[in-house]
């Protein structure tokens, strides 16, 4: 899709698109920087997500190593499938965090093994009873991550990891808005059940 033109005086100038016919024009005809060649668009489809899809990515994955090699790989994709990005399917996040559940779930084929949950980070000198009470309610967490299906652990990446909408969650998914939000419903009180007899 070109842009519209305007003639004056001689003077050929291009005519901004309206915010209908920007969210039209295909992700691999994004404004292109002169002087690098990267497409603007993709560059701050990655600025704004690249957070949100390596913490879904390790929330899947379990292993921040191999979470930074996926998200990697997951962008690599979508810069190469760019231009076939359709917007009457999805918004360019949810396209994008479907390519990055892809990569993730190559990369769990591929070792065909579970991976351990990766430690929590040490909080900043709570009190001892604070501590202990803190760790309890993690490893409680811990537990009931892991009695999860892998389905409901991706809903759970989805949502709390990644910070996606449950339109989001449906479009990465494929079912509708309201089932997305269903399971993803069920999966938080399954969870805080599980936490709640631990406790």
């Amino acid at each position: 899709m070109k842009p519209p033109r305007r003639r004056s005086g001689g003077v050929e100038t291009l005519v901004a698109p309206t915010s209908e016919e920007h969210r039209r024009v295909p992700l691999a005809a994004g404004r292109r920087d002169k002087t690098s060649g990267i497409d603007s668009e993709f560059e701050e489809l990655y600025r704004t997500s690249r957070d949100d899809v390596y913490s879904y990515v390790a929330g899947l994955l379990r292993d921040r190593s191999a979470a930074e090699d996926v998200t990697a790989a997951a962008f690599e994709r979508a810069y190469r499938k760019r231009s076939r990005f359709d917007a009457g399917r999805g918004t360019r996040r949810a396209w994008l965090f479907g390519i990055a559940r892809n990569a993730a779930l190559d990369e769990l084929r591929r070792r065909r093994r579970l991976t351990e949950l990766e430690a929590e980070p040490a909080d900043d000198a709570p009190a001892p009873d604070e501590q202990a009470d803190a760790g309890l309610r993690r490893a409680a967490l811990r537990t009931a991550m892991a009695a999860l299906s892998a389905r409901e652990r991706e809903l759970v990446a989805l949502k709390f990891f990644a910070g996606l909408t449950n339109a989001e969650i449906a479009d990465v998914l494929g079912v509708s808005e309201s089932n997305a939000g269903t399971r993803l419903h069920r999966t938080v009180e399954k969870l805080r059940r599980a936490c709640d007899e631990a406790a």
